[in-house]
């Protein structure tokens, strides 16, 4: 069991950029798969999330794919913004004055195909933006005061974050039918059409761009379950070579594309986010944080080494080979750094927001004095 406690920090970063982070913003648009997803996917498809998702915060099932709060929650929090609602939830009179979550699980930076996951690929959400701030603002100038309270007037867009998260599912699907050669070649491609959406977003007035780049792929069970049973692929962590390869190619091209569009566009400001440093260092240097599994799944059946099968998800009852399981949560979340094979459970995220908070893992790093206020694990 991990005991936390929450302080005051007040960091001081100096940067050596003009272009700085400054966390006043008066709304946030998120974009990405299910690393920020809270509730998309959900409510677009009529997903069905068992309770052991969202059981240690909400105490529900969340419609986000961990048992508790994701980054973008904490990050919201170091904002003091409320939780971004999703875009697709009609449910429950969702408030967007803040901003609205266009972010879905299973989504990638290429279009969808037939056998996707998820329909909401990037330029998709971003085309879900723009029909929300022009109906936004269609209803606002048309109603007077009644929206008020619910939607973001006109400057809350300019002077929005907007933040990215997405890439993951296209380098994790793509080894599915290619050789590692090809995923690598393919990146280039990819990223085009990352850019092309980032263009259209500024072209509708965004200039706070806020994008992660992408973790280390091979270490997720999902992908060492099919990739990893030859040790030889693995490496000194138990993680998938090829795949966190891939991941450190698409992030080096990704972090120079950010640089290339905050020189073609100066009156923007872009925020790249080192998310594989991160992670990283915390399966490396799991047991130092707290942690005592770093790559075993929390929810899943099997046990040891992945405690995984791809089979049956999280919280599900099946019949496998003659005999029926379910794949229950373990004891302690808290413990492990993996939640279902494919996400971090809340405890690693936590860590993972604090980490991005330090300003230490973004280019440029942050420039202002600012109060945090954060939950240090010991």
């Amino acid at each position: 069991m991990r005991i936390s406690f929450v302080v005051f920090i007040f960091v001081t970063i100096y940067i050596q950029k003009s272009n700085s982070v400054d966390f006043k913003y008066l709304s946030a648009f998120n974009f990405g798969d299910s690393n920020s997803d809270t509730g998309d996917l959900v409510a677009g498809l009529g997903v069905h999330l068992d309770l052991s998702y969202g059981q240690n915060y909400f105490k529900i099932s969340s419609q986000r794919f961990c048992d508790g709060r994701l980054v973008i929650d904490y990050l919201m929090d170091a904002m003091d913004m409320p939780f971004l609602n999703p875009y697709l939830d009609s449910l429950g009179l969702p408030n967007f004055k803040k901003g609205c979550n266009f972010a879905a699980a299973g989504s990638t930076i290429l279009p969808a195909n037939p056998t996707s996951v998820s329909p909401f690929s990037f330029d998709l959400q971003i085309s879900q933006f723009i029909r929300f701030k022009s109906r936004a603002l269609e209803l606002l100038a048309k109603t007077g005061k009644r929206y008020e309270r619910y939607l973001p007037p006109s400057d809350y867009y300019a002077k929005g974050l907007y933040m990215i998260d997405i890439g993951q599912n296209d380098l994790a699907g793509a080894f599915y039918s290619k050789t590692l050669d090809q995923v690598l070649a393919s990146i280039p491609s990819t990223l085009e059409t990352f850019e092309a959406g980032l263009k259209r977003l500024y072209e509708e007035g965004a200039r706070n761009f806020w994008i992660h780049n992408t973790g280390p792929l091979g270490c997720l069970a999902q992908n060492i379950a099919k990739f990893g049973t030859d040790s030889t692929k693995l490496d000194e962590f138990g993680c998938v070579s090829s795949h966190n390869q891939a991941a450190k190619l698409f992030n080096l091209q990704l972090h120079a594309l950010s640089n290339k569009f905050q020189a073609q566009f100066p009156d923007s400001n872009v925020t790249y986010v080192d998310i594989f440093s991160i992670k990283s260092n915390l399966i490396a240097n799991y047991s130092q944080f707290g942690f005592e599994n770093p790559i075993m799944v929390c929810c899943g059946i099997g046990g040891a080494p992945l405690n995984y099968d791809s089979r049956i998800s999280c919280g599900q009852t099946k019949v496998l080979d003659g005999t029926t399981v379910t794949a229950k949560a373990c004891n302690d979340s808290s413990e492990y750094i993996n939640w279902d094979g494919i996400h971090y459970t809340e405890a690693a995220n936590h860590f993972v927001s604090d980490q991005i908070l330090t300003g230490k893992y973004s280019d440029p790093a942050f420039s202002d004095q600012m109060p945090f206020l954060l939950s240090i694990k010991l």
